[in-house]
């Protein structure tokens, strides 16, 4: 089974054909998926479609382009969404310096209250990080926690640091672009074991659907260019990422 570890179900795009994505998704062997949560709206929107569909599940937490707005800051709505069963991980959290310089401390210091609070529930952590990458890897060396880089896109030496701290890639269709050049080297390079895959839609659809809304159904495509990158066979990876998913996720076996 293929798991897609990030996705955005509540996206109005997917809203409006959520059965039949669920189903082509199914077809393809997509099993399960996780739906990310990026503010309190959002996360509860998650919870709300893992709770509709037993192959759903969700994750809850602060997204660090959402630091600014002063609503979401304090994190107790935090502490009471993740009490649903449904509720695998904290994320996505992170840092994010592309878009906006303003609140870099403050981006830092929830980043590594939302850190603690995986930490109390036990729960792992999902990863944004956007021109950030020094911070975000001094953070989460200095508080060390199971979780996903989500849709890796740093260095082969940086993601060998981020591996031996335990943490896992997301790769999602960006590995399936011709000019990627580096994720396909840090796929090449970095043993299996630490993949997980995911499509972060409705955004990055792999090729030959690059530009248009990103379904779970084209995982496929990744999983495919993991095995081609790694001289594997299909099956065979496939049946490692979904056994490092498990690893990371074990309540959603």
């Amino acid at each position: 089974m293929i798991i897609d570890t990030h996705i955005h179900l509540y996206d109005e795009r997917y809203l409006e054909q959520l059965e039949e994505v669920i189903e082509e998704a199914r077809k393809n062997d997509v099993g399960k998926m996780i739906v990310i949560g990026y503010d309190f709206e959002s996360s509860k929107k998650a919870i709300e479609l893992a709770n509709q569909y037993p192959n759903l599940y969700a994750t809850v937490g602060l997204h660090p382009s959402e630091v600014g707005k002063q609503e979401n800051n304090n994190l107790d709505w935090i502490h009471e969404l993740v009490k649903d069963s449904k509720v695998v991980a904290i994320g996505e959290i992170g840092l994010d310096y592309y878009w906006d310089k303003t609140h870099m401390e403050l981006q830092k210091e929830l980043f590594i209250k939302q850190i603690e609070i995986a930490r109390q529930y036990n729960l792992p952590i999902n990863v944004h990080s956007r021109s950030a990458s020094n911070d975000t890897f001094t953070i989460l060396k200095e508080h060390k926690i199971d979780g996903i880089l989500h849709c890796y896109s740093q260095s082969v030496e940086m993601a060998r640091e981020y591996v031996k701290l335990g943490y896992y890639l997301g790769i999602g269709g960006v590995v399936t672009f011709k000019n990627s050049k580096e994720i396909k080297e840090v796929v090449k390079e970095i043993d299996i074991k630490h993949i997980v895959v995911e499509t972060d839609g409705p955004y990055l659809a792999p090729h030959p659907f690059r530009g248009k809304l990103n379904k779970p159904a084209y995982l496929t495509f990744v999983i495919e260019e993991i095995a081609k990158l790694k001289n594997m066979e299909i099956s065979e990876v496939k049946e490692i990422i979904e056994k490092n998913t498990y690893d990371l996720f074990p309540s959603m076996r």
